[in-house]
């Protein structure tokens, strides 16, 4: 995916990107409607498999659909004013059924959740405006490896379960569960900044109106991540409690 941690995303790329399509530009305030609207989207269609009872289906049809278009949007930047709606209902979809199972188990879990990654939306994006945080060449180097890292990691663990070998301690609620889950979230976390510098060069250079959708949908892949990611460590941290 070419997102604000890509060195390939320079200046000189949204000069070219930008000379390659008409007049009408990204604008800072575009990209936040259109993620407002994203964000809507995905908790409304989120309602319809938090209240069924057996939202099976619908989760899979979340999943595998939202993957396939986000690798879609991911590969083809130009389909994003259609495909970035239709990944928010599908990973609405997917969401909606998770949270319902972790707030049957942990009652309360759910709105913390939200809470948590709302705050720290709001928090990195004070510390982005700033200035505090500086997105250099090696900062945006180091969060993509880390993501990189995590995701080959979480893969591993995929196929391994599938032979029903289970990678002990990381995913149980003890000290270094949850520990691997802190140091997980926070890479999550420090991805916004990258969105938020790749929205900021982005209006910045001249980038094409439709770039407006596709850094609202890498923004939404972001934070749709943060907050499984925050939902798995309050689960570790409440299993806890209860031991």
């Amino acid at each position: 995916m070419m997102r604000s941690g890509n060195p390939a995303l320079q200046e000189s790329t949204f000069r070219q990107v930008a000379a390659a399509y008409g007049e009408d530009r990204m604008t800072l305030q575009g990209t936040v409607n259109k993620t407002g609207l994203s964000v809507l989207i995905v908790a409304a269609c989120a309602a319809v498999t938090w209240n069924m009872e057996n939202p099976s289906l619908l989760m899979l049809l979340g999943v595998f659909g939202g993957l396939g278009v986000g690798l879609l949007t991911a590969f083809k930047k130009t389909v994003a004013p259609y495909t970035t709606p239709i990944y928010a209902a599908l990973e609405g979809l997917f969401l909606g059924g998770v949270s319902r199972m972790y707030e049957v188990k942990f009652k309360g879990i759910v709105i913390m959740a939200v809470g948590l990654t709302l705050g720290v939306l709001a928090a990195l994006l004070a510390v982005y405006t700033s200035r505090l945080i500086k997105v250099t060449e090696n900062f945006r180097l180091g969060v993509v490896a880390a993501t990189g890292g995590i995701a080959i990691f979480y893969l591993i663990s995929m196929v391994l379960g599938f032979f029903g070998i289970r990678i002990p301690y990381i995913h149980e609620s003890g000290i270094i569960g949850i520990g691997f889950s802190l140091f997980v979230v926070t890479i999550a976390a420090l991805n916004l900044v990258l969105d938020f510098d790749f929205i900021e060069r982005g209006a910045a250079h001249g980038a094409p109106k439709f770039m407006e959708w596709y850094a609202a949908f890498g923004l939404l892949v972001t934070l749709v991540w943060l907050y499984l990611e925050i939902l798995r460590l309050l689960a570790k941290i409440m299993g806890k409690s209860r031991n």
